[in-house]
This record gives C-alpha cells, sequence and structure tokens, in this order.
C-alpha cells in the first residue's frame, strides 16, 4: 500500500519505518526542512533501540522516502497518517492547532477517496473536528478514522510490531476494509483489531495511559505509607502482583511518572471530563501526588546535609524519565537538579543518552560526565533518578573510595535492601527502611 505519514516525531517517524517494514511504501512529511534533510541523509533524531536498523534498511530498499512536501508525500496515499503534537494547552487541553491546520491544507490537494487517520493522542470529538476542517476544501469522499498509538518509549518498535491490540475508531465498512489489511500483517498470532467508533477509540487511548498512571500513582501512596509503618514495599508488591486481578505491571514505587504521554493524557483527560461536567476527582489526585513524588527525596537529602548543602557536591545518575530514551520531557531528574542547585549544591550528573537534550536545556548550570562514575569523584552524595540497567551493579568499592560522602538516595531502588546492608553506605530508598542510617 502507499501510506503518507504527516509528521516525523516520535509517533510518526516509528509509524512509518515500522509500516514501511512490512513491505508498504511510506513517504514521512515534516514542515522542518532541518529535520527532513537530516532523515534524507541518515540521521535520525531521536534514540529508540531497533529503529535505526529499520529504518537504514527500508531506506536502502526505497520503501521509506521524506519530504517537505505535502502535496507530494500524499500524493497517491490510500491512507494518510496524521502523527503532529497534541501539545497541552495552559489549561490542561490538548493543542488540535497542528492537526486541524493540517487538515486544512489536505482538503484541496486530495483528488480520489483516502483514509485519513488521527494517530496522534487527541480528545473525544477530534475526528468530527478533522473532518469537518477536511470537508471545507474537499470535492472527494474521505474517512477520518481514530488510531490511537500504544507505543512505550524504548520499546516502541516491538510494539507497533507485536501490539497487543489495535484499537481502530470508524463506522465506515469501507475504511475498515482497508485498516485490516494495512494492520494484518502485525497481528498473525490472533491478537485483536478492535473495532469501534471513533470516540470511544479516542478514549481508549486516555483511559489506557490514565489507568496506568493511577496504578503507579497508587503504588507510590503505598510506599510512603510503608514508610510511616515500617513496611517494605517490595513485599507488598510482590503480594498483590501475584493477584492475576492486579497482576506485577506499573506496581514499582518510585520518584512518579513522566515522559511525554502520561503526564499530558492524565492533564488532557481531567480536562475533558471537566468540560463534560464530570468531576474526575481520581484523575486529580493521581496529578498531585506525582508532583510531590517527584521531589519527594530532596527533604531527605537536605536533612541528612543538616539544611546546608552549600558547596555540596550531589552526583545524578539518570537525566531521561526512563531507561532506553533520550526523552526528558517531565523526566523527574531535572526538577530534582533545579532544587538541589537553588539550595546551593553543585551537580555533576551522567545519562547514557540524554545528556545532550539536557545540555540544551540547562547548559552550564551543571556538570556533564562521561560516564557514572567520573559523576561520583568527590562527590558527597549519589543521587539516582533513572533505572538504567548499567546502574544496577556498580562497583561499591570503587564508589566508597571516589566519594567524599558515604551516602546513596535512590529514587528507582535499584539495590537490594539486604545487600545494601554489608555496604559502607547510608542508602535511601522509596517506601523501604533505610540502612546504615
Amino acid at each position: 500500500m502507499k501510506i503518507a505519514v504527516v509528521g516525523t516525531g516520535y509517533v510518526g517517524l516509528v509509524t512509518g519505518t515500522c509500516l514501511a517494514e512490512t513491505g508498504n511504501r511510506v513517504t514521512c512529511v515534516d514542515i522542518d526542512k532541518n529535520k527532513v534533510d537530516m532523515l534524507k541523509n541518515g540521521q535520525i533524531p531521536i534514540y529508540e533501540p531497533g529503529l535505526e536498523a529499520m529504518f537504514e534498511r527500508n531506506v536502502n530498499q526505497n520503501r521509506l522516502s521524506f519530504t517537505t512536501s505535502l502535496a507530494e508525500g500524499i500524493k497517491d496515499a490510500e491512507v494518510i497518517f496524521l502523527a503532529l503534537p497534541t501539545p497541552p494547552g495552559e489549561n490542561g487541553s490538548a493543542d488540535l492547532k497542528y492537526i486541524l491546520k493540517v487538515a486544512h491544507d489536505l482538503g484541496p490537494l486530495l483528488d480520489k477517496y483516502v483514509v485519513i487517520v488521527d494517530k496522534s493522542t487527541v480528545p473525544v470529538g477530534t475526528a468530527v473536528k478533522v473532518s469537518d476542517a477536511i470537508a471545507v476544501n474537499c470535492s472527494v469522499d474521505f474517512d477520518v478514522v481514530s488510531n490511537p498509538e500504544f507505543l512505550r518509549e524504548g520499546v516502541a518498535v516491538d510494539d507497533f510490531m507485536k501490539p497487543d491490540r489495535v484499537v481502530v475508531g470508524t463506522k465506515s465498512e469501507r475504511a475498515q476494509k482497508i485498516m485490516s489489511k494495512l494492520f494484518s500483517p502485525l497481528v498473525r498470532q490472533g491478537n485483536p483489531i478492535l473495532f469501534m467508533d471513533e470516540a470511544s477509540a479516542e478514549l481508549t487511548k486516555y483511559a489506557a495511559n490514565s489507568f496506568l498512571a493511577t496504578k503507579i500513582t497508587f503504588m507510590n501512596e503505598i510506599a510512603n505509607l510503608c514508610e510511616q509503618l515500617g513496611a517494605d514495599v517490595d513485599a507488598v508488591r510482590r503480594g498483590i502482583g501475584t493477584d492475576t486481578r492486579i497482576g506485577k505491571r506499573f506496581l514499582f514505587a518510585g520518584i512518579g511518572y513522566g515522559g511525554s504521554c502520561f503526564p499530558k493524557d492524565v492533564q488532557a483527560l481531567e480536562k475533558s471530563s471537566s468540560d463534560a461536567d464530570y468531576d474526575f476527582k481520581i484523575l486529580k489526585s493521581v496529578m498531585e501526588v506525582n508532583q510531590l513524588q517527584k521531589t519527594k527525596l530532596i527533604p531527605e537529602i537536605v536533612k541528612h546535609f543538616k539544611g546546608d548543602l552549600s558547596g555540596k557536591t550531589i552526583a545524578v545518575w539518570g537525566l531521561a524519565f526512563k531507561p532506553y530514551t533520550d526523552d526528558i520531557r517531565e523526566a523527574p531528574a531535572l526538577e530534582n537538579i533545579k532544587m538541589l542547585l537553588d539550595l546551593g549544591a553543585k551537580v555533576k550528573a551522567y545519562d547514557p543518552e540524554a545528556m545532550t537534550n539536557v545540555k540544551a536545556m540547562m547548559g552550564d548550570q551543571m556538570t556533564y560526565c562521561k560516564d557514572e562514575y567520573e559523576s561520583t569523584i568527590d562527590a558527597d552524595a549519589l543521587l539516582i533518578m533513572t533505572e538504567w540497567p548499567e546502574f544496577r551493579t556498580p562497583d561499591f568499592d570503587k564508589l566508597s573510595e571516589e566519594m567524599n560522602g558515604q551516602v546513596i538516595f535512590d529514587g528507582r531502588n535499584l539495590f537490594d535492601i539486604e545487600d545494601m546492608k554489608d555496604k559502607a553506605f547510608k542508602y535511601v530508598s522509596i517506601g523501604r527502611v533505610k540502612i546504615n542510617d
């Protein structure tokens, strides 16, 4: 099939590359000439495991191409994906200006029936708005379909190629047949393509992310209670995670969620609820608790240094909001670092992928190190913000020799409590007893 993908951000680039991998001819469109030139030269602007090899293979086989021209990109396309940003507005609502602008531009360019797919995360009613915007200057038949993405950064390629399910919102039988044909190579093992109305598909994405955010936040509340009662959140997690009604995933306590999806999707769903005169109390609590959780360890650090961090050097491991990505959007590390700097501390940080993005934002306010051990030289404390695998089994003897202070504040509970009892470090984590306090 001939496919167009408008927008080459995270979702658009993964979508376009993966659809090319299944044999389609895909043209990706973006107004950013510099980005398009980068892609034409084989440079990928995001870090995502497995994407680069797939990208190179499909470019070399002429199944994947790039352009700044919308007219050129959609020429002869049977399906046009809209993978455009929907940033939160000041009131929390999703800003649809980029999607609606492209929709207006598409109208006069269409010369035959085509399926236009909302791939972006959008509020209920967007499919109707997109359809209306296209219809203003369009003289041919078309269908607008909602097809929300469920891609986890760090495993997005696997998520796309082997989806748990594909959600498609459309009442059109013609569009259903085309979408079934397009996605059939991805569900050969029997995972479903779930057809539903457009509004339900749009709400499904927000509901899924908000539920997962709620699950994370509930576990963080349990962790905070564990600290008050002397219980161990890891034991509680195992105790409830083996219940098949609950499941084991998204039960790890820590310093809250971040990234490009959970924060804005929870906020957008709460705003949509408010607009519909429904008071979604749980979501309000989720947002409040998560914001507080992000900097939960700062008071512990201040207490350890008896209220004075002036001149203290804090090593920070991890800047991205999660491992296997360079995404720093809503990353808890950034808020912690800013607070530490405001308190007079010096920060030396290391992240395997995200340091370039952080430096573009924060400049020389902190020191960027070549590896995790360089960051701990002469550090008075270590603060762990992201659960990169390489941080899980450090050389504690080396850390002990290099650091001025023997204290670790672990926002991701990387280390086993029993093991830490034998180490020389004071160890403060989330929802567990303090070691060597």
